[in-house]
């Protein structure tokens, strides 16, 4: 069968339980693709599900592989798996098999994976969550696209903004931030970012017209200081989503207050949740909107896969911002 290199948890728990270790290399069944990785990106969701706060409704079996996010080429092909072939070089986003019951809305069928964080992977094929990486556009900027894109798509769509609005991103330099920062600003909304000082030149460089650091000052009070008649979206990337309805009068009547982050506001908060859904074709005009720039470059650090222990570390006690990719 052959052995391959994988970020493994080794037991549920934080960045202490994980490993670089060799396991089998997965083989593709009816259905399903086989892909040599080149570049797999983090995200916090990866951490989430290894600490077995989600164990009842996905219990992993160890040793567990991490990774959702990927760029590779397909390396074999089951029996009906999909439309891809040997050699096309593809990238998307895979759930690991175990968290099954948490793709939600996401898509149907749900896009199920043994984990990216791997020299190899299988994937079920034909779902929207994967697409073909066109050539202009890296492996590692593909990486990390798919759950950004995929989340900030739908929030777009929630918000129904249109040229000339005026949106509040809470969370704006973090990874979902590189794609919704600059999505609204392609469609001509006035992005009010909260982000640090350090990084202002980021964000500023995603899109965004003004930036409130919100260490300084009371981000719900500059905000007021600043657009006394309101905004008219406000967009919660980061904070809790409890934390959301003392903030909702910073919205103007008919306005949305959109979130993503857990956990979330209970029914009748007048806070809209919103969860990532793939849905034919997007992942190939998010490639498309990347060639050609109206995308910039989210990836802020790159490392070996050598060091996948360290950049998992750095996603769970650095500051980060934008997207941390992985080379396989």
């Amino acid at each position: 069968m052959g052995t391959m290199q994988a970020l493994t948890a080794r037991e549920y728990g934080g960045v202490e339980v994980l490993e670089l270790r060799e396991v089998p290399i997965p083989r593709p069944g009816p259905g399903q693709i086989q892909v040599r990785i080149a570049a797999a990106a983090l995200n916090p969701a990866d951490l989430r599900l290894a600490s077995g706060v989600f164990g009842q409704a996905a219990p992993l079996t160890f040793p567990h592989v991490l990774g959702n996010d990927f760029a590779g080429t397909v390396t074999a092909v089951g029996a009906g798996g999909g439309p891809y072939a040997v050699g096309d070089e593809v990238f998307g986003m895979g759930l690991p098999m175990a968290a099954r019951g948490l793709a939600g809305p996401l898509s149907s069928p749900p896009p199920l994976a043994t984990g990216t964080m791997a020299e190899y992977a299988v994937f079920d094929a034909g779902a929207p969550a994967h697409a073909l990486r066109p050539a202009g556009l890296s492996a590692e900027r593909a990486a990390s696209l798919p759950t950004a894109a995929l989340t900030a798509l739908p929030l777009l769509r929630a918000a129904s903004l249109a040229e000339g609005t005026k949106a509040l991103v809470i969370g704006a330099a973090g990874g979902v931030g590189s794609a919704v920062v600059p999505l609204l600003a392609a469609r001509g909304v006035h992005v009010v970012a909260t982000a640090l000082p350090e990084d202002e030149e980021y964000v500023r460089g995603l899109g965004a017209a003004e930036v409130i650091d919100y260490r300084a000052a009371d981000t719900a009070a500059e905000t007021r200081r600043r657009h006394p008649g309101g905004v008219d979206a406000l967009v919660n990337l980061v904070l809790p989503g409890t934390s959301l309805p003392a903030m909702a009068g910073l919205v103007r009547p008919g306005g949305r207050v959109l979130n993503i982050a857990f956990p979330s506001p209970g029914p009748g908060s007048g806070i809209e949740t919103v969860y990532m859904t793939a849905r034919p074709g997007e992942l190939e005009e998010v490639a498309a909107l990347t060639v050609k720039g109206v995308l910039p470059d989210g990836v802020t650090r790159r490392y070996p896969r050598d060091q996948a222990v360290h950049a998992y570390t750095d996603l769970e006690h650095g500051h980060v911002t934008g997207k941390l990719v992985i080379t396989w």
